[in-house]
């Protein structure tokens, strides 16, 4: 090869190509006769079995989801809907905190400790690094609290995108929905009703008749989250109903912040609404009523009492009295006085013997004095209800109640415990050990040695633990009463009623797949697994696209070159 001088100076970088070296248009002509060699790669090294995507995985729908819900049953509602469709998604719905990947949380407002578990959880998920998403009261109404930011939120009115929310956090964003939902203008009662749900019961339906009230109570959260008051339309309660009774359903809840309020903002009623869901109930099946303010119940006294009295309806309604002092009440502003609440209690005990009435009293509200106090308590004596809810006030951040002047702690204490004292002196059921009574069995007691039935007064019946009892009517005679409970011994000749119309889905099984639902699944997860195993190639196969994109890059470096090498020439 003939050698160049090296104090020779070279005009351009061509200079340095000998005569003997092919032309540049020669290369390039010669290209077209090249057969590129195929370098066959054993990839199999990358790729795992798809069937099981890698630990780390953050393909959405393949997850194990934990839910936890506080507070009432319109919450437990909600968190039910949420669970349906996530595990119609694909999402695998486990009993197991510690064993998830995501947790969702959904709080209630009602009190600070239920709050401050709402709290207590979301630090433990944190610390434990698992993705989380926050639902229910607590976020809806102050979602820039400090210990919120950052984290997911699914609004009291949007959990029907669940879905969606839980999808992006864990693909690690933050994601917020917690508007309204409206149609032309109006303000719906929340997510569509026939949503995939898993009940936590599978024989009991909680059915979610408005959200919101019409009150605007000075110690409430909750109206903070839920707003005013949104209605159902009928049509769609009623056929919510049908489908929990083609799916085993035997029991159906009514709840609402406020169900005497129903239908007051789309020009209905309650007793209309219950008239057109007792015509669907199969016999032996039965409806409970849910919480009623005493002013909205007061204007339809005659048609509850005939509803009430009503074979497949039970006998009991939950009206909070709250306070037995009317300057308390005024506090509160709960717009009825003490007589109103008697005038209720009386009117319904006559005209439906045996009716059970629940109640909830607040003590330590502000204001209240000794003597407010000791009204409270003449109440509790007088009227000896069976079911008492007793609750220490508790001052919840932006309402009313909380900057007025507080009463002392220690004070507040000692009256709960002096109040529960006199709801504890007396036994309501003592009088009907002997009794024979029909009842509804319906789930397995606490300690899980019985089953806990409801007799026509839905007061609480524990019968032995035997599985043919389960969703059925049974006759049992009263041998024992307790503060909270009778015991009953099955009649020996009594026949076993079944009410359900179909068979109960399983524990843990979703409700409401339709065909077209179930289709739409169907090519969800088609869809996911082909993305799937796509997402894994991906993730598995890092080095193999870094190589291909050093190639494809080298070769356009290489094709430039050689084009101003062409260039230059032709010049």
């Amino acid at each position: 090869m003939p050698s160049a001088s090296c104090e020779a100076l070279l005009d351009d970088i061509e200079d340095i190509v000998s005569q003997e070296d092919s032309k540049p248009q020669d290369r390039h002509f010669a290209r077209k006769h090249i057969v590129p060699k195929v370098r066959r790669r054993n990839t199999q090294q990358y790729l795992p079995d798809e069937d099981s995507p890698p630990s780390d995985s953050i393909i959405p729908g393949i997850q194990k989801i934990w839910i936890r819900t506080w507070g009432c049953s319109h919450n437990n509602s909600d968190g039910e809907y949420m669970a349906g469709q996530l595990a119609a998604y694909g999402y695998h719905i486990t009993e197991n905190a510690s064993d998830a990947d995501l947790w969702l949380l959904n709080s209630c407002t009602v009190k600070n400790p239920a709050e401050d578990h709402f709290r207590n959880s979301i630090k433990k998920a944190q610390e434990e690094n698992k993705k989380v998403v926050l639902a229910g009261c607590v976020p809806q109404a102050q979602p820039r609290q400090d210990y919120l930011k950052g984290l997911s939120i699914i609004g009291v009115q949007q959990i029907d995108r669940v879905v969606e929310v839980v999808e992006e956090t864990i693909k690690g964003h933050s994601v917020r929905l917690l508007g309204q939902k409206k149609e032309n203008g109006r303000r719906l009662g929340g997510a569509r009703l026939d949503l995939p749900k898993i009940r936590k019961n599978p024989l009991i339906e909680i059915i979610s008749i408005n959200t919101g009230c019409l009150n605007a109570c000075t110690y409430c959260k909750t109206k903070h989250a839920r707003g005013n008051l949104a209605s159902y339309p009928i049509d769609e309660l009623v056929d919510r109903a049908k489908q929990s009774f083609q799916e085993g359903v035997c029991e159906i809840w009514l709840t609402s912040e406020d169900t005497g309020a129903y239908g007051r903002d789309i020009g209905t009623d309650l007793p209309t609404l219950l008239w057109k869901l007792v015509e669907v109930i199969p016999e032996g099946a039965m409806l409970r009523l849910g919480m009623t303010n005493p002013p909205y119940i007061l204007e339809h006294l005659q048609e509850m009492a005939k509803i009430l009295n009503h074979p497949r309806v039970y006998a009991f309604l939950h009206i909070p009295v709250q306070s037995a002092s009317d300057s308390v009440l005024m506090a509160m502003k709960r717009e009825y006085c003490v007589a109103d609440f008697k005038s209720v209690v009386d009117f319904l005990k006559e005209k439906v013997p045996g009716i059970t009435i629940a109640t909830d009293i607040i003590c330590g509200f502000p204001g209240e004095t000794d003597q407010d106090f000791q009204e409270t308590v003449k109440l509790v004596e007088e009227y000896r209800f069976p079911s008492l809810f007793i609750n220490q006030f508790y001052p919840r951040p932006g309402t009313p109640a909380a900057k007025m002047e507080q009463v002392p702690a220690h004070v507040k204490k000692q009256r709960t415990k002096d109040l529960s004292r006199v709801f504890h002196s007396y036994n309501p059921y003592d009088h009907k050990i002997g009794e024979r009574q029909q009842v509804l069995v319906t789930e397995e007691s606490f300690d899980s040695k019985f089953y806990v039935a409801h007799n026509r007064f839905y007061e609480q019946v524990l019968v032995p633990k035997n599985p043919a009892f389960l969703g059925k009517m049974v006759e049992v005679d009263i041998y024992e009463s307790g503060k909270h409970f009778m015991k009953g011994q099955p009649v020996s000749d009594a026949k076993v009623y079944t009410p359900s119309i179909s068979t109960p889905l399983a524990k843990g099984q979703v409700s409401g797949l339709t065909k077209e639902s179930t289709s739409k699944l169907g090519t969800h997860h088609s869809s996911t697994s082909r993305s799937a195993a796509s997402s894994r190639k991906t993730q598995q196969t890092p080095r193999l696209h870094e190589d291909c994109a050093l190639r494809v890059a080298v070769g356009l470096a290489l094709l430039a070159f050689l084009v101003a090498s062409l260039v230059r020439v032709c010049n």
